[in-house]
């Protein structure tokens, strides 16, 4: 039985990571940071399965401390590592530059020295992100100048960068995912995709009258995370690391996210939208779009769930959340 370590599990990708690797017969260990609240709501529903209870284990750690994964490698003795824990939202980067850069860059630096000095073998996943591209002209692959115009950007550049550093300085197996824009109804309710569908939904059904939005205009390559996390296990299964970018190769802006979403619940969304300053980011990246064809080639990888069909699987996991509310059942949304 192979044995994978996930930074970042109790997350959208963290939590549909670890439901492939038990469907693919891993033990599966991730990390949790210690919190005031209960923050394990994607992955209870694995707690809940006794067929997959038994292979899956959550333990406290932080990668602000690099003793607790010090200690975490030696008792565990993964086979594979993947590092998806990240301060993640762009704009509050710009709020908390200081914070996003310890954990998000200095935090992947701390695991790949762990596994260096305690000499664990495991080989080594880092979510590197498209938002590293920045300013850079569309379409992006893998070797397209990075450009980052975020704290968030730059701290992932960072990470990526220091993970080739120890794939050649070290021999280390360690590969990078650049991953374009990836959602689901486990999405973070702050995050602009599943504010905008579970704006819709609320405000279809009378519960909510305006939503607040930045810029419209930002186009971003939006697709489905549990696809996305195939590609990650099958940059782990090749024998040569590397990194490779993952996304559709199709772009759409966020007002066409916005007019999707309404469309679906048969609203006009110009009478809700309202325009918010506060929402703008001090340098802004206007279009990010992938040229994934290097993951086709080698890793047979390709998107299947559309722009339209995203969009709809979000807008439907709200309206059912709503309806579980209504009737007294209490509504697990981010675990559709």
């Amino acid at each position: 039985m192979r044995r994978a370590l996930i930074t970042g599990v109790t997350g959208q990708d963290g939590s549909y990571l670890a439901e492939l690797l038990l469907a693919k017969g891993y033990e599966v260990h991730g990390i949790k940071r210690r919190s005031s609240t209960f923050n394990t709501e994607r992955v209870d529903p694995i707690y809940e399965d006794p067929h997959e209870q038994p292979n899956f284990y959550l333990h406290f750690a932080d990668l602000s401390d690099a003793s607790s994964l010090w200690k975490l490698l030696y008792d565990i003795h993964p086979d594979e590592v993947y590092n998806l824990a990240a301060q993640s939202h762009v704009r509050v980067s710009f709020d908390i530059p200081e914070y996003t850069a310890d954990i998000t860059a200095t935090g992947a630096l701390r695991l790949l020295e762990a596994m260096r000095s305690t000499g664990v073998k495991a080989r080594f996943y880092q979510a590197s992100s498209s938002e590293m591209f920045g300013a850079t002209a569309p379409p992006q692959n893998e070797s397209a100048v990075f450009h980052p115009r975020s704290p968030y950007a730059c701290a992932k550049l960072f990470a990526h960068s220091i993970t080739v550093n120890y794939r050649e300085g070290y021999g280390m197996h360690a590969s990078s995912g650049i991953l374009f824009n990836h959602e689901s109804p486990r999405r973070g309710e702050t995050f602009v995709t599943r504010k905008i569908a579970r704006a819709a939904a609320q405000i279809a059904r009378g519960l909510q009258d305006k939503l607040f939005l930045g810029n419209l205009d930002a186009k971003r390559d939006w697709g489905y995370a549990p696809e996305y996390v195939e590609a990650m296990w099958l940059m782990m299964q090749r024998e040569e690391p590397g990194d490779f970018v993952i996304g559709t190769g199709e772009t759409h802006s966020v007002r066409e996210f916005v007019e999707e979403c309404f469309a679906l619940v048969n609203r006009d969304w110009r009478d809700h939208v309202v325009i918010d300053p506060r929402y703008f980011r001090p340098s802004e990246v206007d279009a990010l779009q992938a040229d994934a064809s290097k993951a086709h080639r080698i890793l047979g990888w390709e998107p299947r769930t559309s722009f339209r069909d995203l969009v709809r699987i979000m807008v439907d996991a709200e309206r059912e959340a709503l309806d579980r509310r209504a009737s007294g059942v209490l509504p697990h949304t981010v675990c559709l």
